[in-house]
């Protein structure tokens, strides 16, 4: 296969905050044929474009803004081994570049750019170890060339393998008109999957997004279905309701487990008959809008209580999907951090830092019951504090050593194994007890023999329990 033939399957990726560089670098390569080309001018959207393609070859500056050149060739090295960098540097910096090249870089240029030099760099670049076929065996990219339509899910960052198991799902489904009901923890990105889903369907009108919980009937029905002139005391004028406001689009209704059982009623009646009626009004109104519900409850549980309707329950999953909690994705937890850092970073104008290894292996023990909210909330508040170097453990208070100690020692003094010797002297009680006194019988239990069970016996006689 030719460079050009290469390039048209993957991009080469460009990295430069500087604009004449990467244009200079375009032309060079688009001259010489390959025009499967992607300039990237901010270090912190590499990531994501590398999320919804991954490139044959990255060209990448040194001496950057946000993140350094050094600090993305790592994050590379470690998410995408297989693809090729080679590292573009001022002169005073090839030291730099050298060892850039010992941590994975394959090759660097230094500018300004010479022609032949970036060009000889590019094609061995792209030669190198039959790059093609060796990256086809990794497992993320297997996943993502399955995919027909990544860019649907740009937004959500994932290499885990059931998360591609239900963007597949979502691609098969999204063409339908019928509802689809999401489970999912709190904060593992129900809402993201909607968007997902209607971006794929394809729908021309908007996604509307409402969250049901706490909402009594009068408010459900009136925010839903909107209101005419004179509906109740205020209503000054008519309002239309969400469900008009997505016509030809999507309803998200967020957190559907908690939907009264007055309001589970309209809710049926517009999913069965497609139809409703704004509050004071016996008009009866029609809605093409397809339905997505999402919940972390468990429907069939709310329904045995009697707080959830059976035949809604059918109803709502027409299609349905589970997403994973954070802690089942532990191979996400190192991007998630590093797209929170550098965002938040960003935000609150401080300088990125480089995330040590001890602190991923130290976040992935934390149980996440708020996913991935959680995980955003934790980084923002450790980089509010931040001010120089590594960032460590102690900023994230979940994390704290001192505090992790003390929770240890208060576990260890609310469950505490006993020895050895009661162990011992418990089991062959049971085993005793259990046989009514006989010893073969309760030896044949313990796995030993009846002369060993005797001796044991004898043995308790004479020691006092602890």
């Amino acid at each position: 296969m030719t460079n050009k033939q290469q390039t048209m399957d993957r991009p080469i990726l460009i990295v430069d905050d500087e604009p004449e560089i990467l244009l200079a670098v375009d032309t060079t390569l688009r001259m010489a044929g390959m025009d499967n080309i992607i300039t990237i001018s901010d270090a912190r959207d590499v990531i994501r474009q590398m999320e919804r393609q991954i490139p044959c070859l990255m060209i990448l500056d040194l001496n950057m803004p946000h993140i350094n050149g050094g600090r993305l060739l790592k994050i590379v090295r470690k998410t995408y081994p297989r693809i090729p960098v080679i590292i573009l540097t001022g002169a005073i910096d090839v030291d730099t570049a050298v060892k850039c090249m010992k941590i994975g870089a394959m090759d660097y240029v230094v500018k300004p750019v010479e022609e032949g030099r970036l060009l000889s760099a590019v094609k061995q670049a792209l030669a190198y170890e039959d790059l093609e076929n060796k990256f086809q065996d990794s497992p993320a990219s297997d996943l993502f060339s399955q995919i027909k339509n990544p860019t649907a899910f740009a937004h959500i960052i994932t290499q885990d393998k059931k998360m591609h198991s239900v963007f597949h799902y979502i691609e098969a489904i999204a063409p339908s008109s019928q509802p689809v009901l999401i489970f999912g923890e709190t904060g593992v990105g129900k809402e993201l999957i909607g968007q997902s889903i209607h971006t794929l369907s394809e729908r021309k009108g908007k996604l509307v997004v409402v969250n049901v919980a706490g909402l009594d009937d009068n408010v459900f029905s009136d925010t839903l279905f909107g209101h005419v002139q004179g509906a109740f005391t205020g209503a000054q004028k008519t309002r239309q309701g969400l469900i008009e406001q997505a016509a030809g689009g999507t309803l998200f209704l967020d957190e559907i487990g908690d939907l009264a059982l007055t309001s589970q009623v309209k809710l049926l009646r517009l999913l069965q008959e497609r139809e409703y009626l704004p509050l004071g009004s016996d008009k009866i109104k029609y809605s093409d809008a397809r339905i997505i519900t999402s919940t972390n409850l468990n429907l069939w549980a709310l329904e045995k209580k009697g707080t959830f309707r059976k035949d809604l329950i059918y109803r709502l999953s027409t299609h349905t999907l589970t997403l994973p909690p954070l802690r089942e994705r532990l191979l996400d937890l190192p991007l998630l951090l590093d797209r929170f850092i550098c965002k938040a970073a960003n935000e609150l104008d401080k300088p990125v830092p480089d995330i040590p290894k001890t602190l991923i292996e130290q976040i992935e023990t934390y149980p996440f019951k708020g996913n991935i909210r959680e995980l955003k909330s934790m980084v923002y508040d450790a980089i509010s504090r931040y001010r120089n170097g590594p960032i460590t453990a102690d900023l994230f208070k979940v994390l704290d050593t001192s505090g992790s100690e003390a929770g240890q020692k208060d576990n260890n003094q609310s469950f505490s194994l006993p020895t050895l010797k009661e162990a011992s002297r418990e089991l062959v009680e049971k085993a005793m007890k259990q046989t009514g006194g006989n010893q073969s019988a309760a030896a044949g239990i313990l796995g030993i023999s009846q002369q060993a069970l005797s001796k044991r016996l004898q043995k308790l006689k004479f020691e006092k329990p602890d």
